[in-house]
């Protein structure tokens, strides 16, 4: 049996930030039966298509370079497949870019994602201030929902400015504990944008080579 495996980079937009990860999948998986593509299955008493998404994006927040992983029984061509997933995206979801993997090619893991989100200008020059404290820090811990241990916020941020208006950061995803984009604005006293109505955007998810 063909096995072919597709890596997909797509942005999610608009309203559809508001939809959790599972629903994302099963969203995909109905546009993917549309488009009529032979979805490889997992075994066991609950087939489920083969798809991975190495970092699932919280709800609210937008994404403009996801990664996923689809694995089909059939061989195809990035750029007809391409443009027939194209043709059957929703409002919110647009597809970026396609690539055929090679046979055994490693599957996707995510190195490190970057994030933005604008300040509102009375804001920007306490956040700059903040921001300087944070990476000045040898070790900033901090307590996660739910978590029994803290997590040490400082390893985590390999880049964070206020550019223009926008607060920028680059953050590590290490296997034994990850931060999120909303550890930082916590840690940084803004907690509160997104309920004003700023938008919190991953603009790039970096892959382990």
């Amino acid at each position: 049996m063909v096995r072919q495996r597709v890596r997909i980079r797509f942005s999610k937009q608009g309203d559809l930030r508001f939809i959790g990860h599972r629903d994302l999948v099963r969203l995909f998986e109905r546009l993917f039966r549309r488009a009529g593509l032979r979805l490889a299955m997992s075994e066991g008493f609950h087939p489920k298509p083969r798809m991975s998404f190495p970092s699932a994006l919280a709800v609210g927040i937008e994404g403009l370079d996801e990664v996923m992983e689809l694995e089909l029984v059939e061989a195809c061509l990035a750029e007809p497949l391409a443009r027939q997933l194209a043709r059957r995206a929703v409002p919110g979801l647009e597809f970026r870019s396609l690539e055929v993997l090679p046979p055994r090619a490693a599957k996707a893991r995510v190195r490190s994602a970057a994030y933005e989100i604008p300040i509102p200008e009375d804001r920007r020059a306490e956040t700059a201030e903040q921001v300087l404290g944070l990476l000045a820090a040898e070790s900033r811990l901090v307590r996660r929902p739910g978590k029994a241990r803290t997590l040490d916020l400082r390893p985590c941020v390999e880049e964070l400015a206020v550019d223009g208006g926008v607060l920028r950061m680059r953050l590590s995803v290490r296997q034994e504990a990850a931060a999120s984009a909303r550890h930082v604005l916590a840690e940084l006293g803004l907690a509160d944008l997104e309920q004003a109505g700023a938008c919190l955007r991953r603009t790039a998810v970096q892959l382990e080579p």
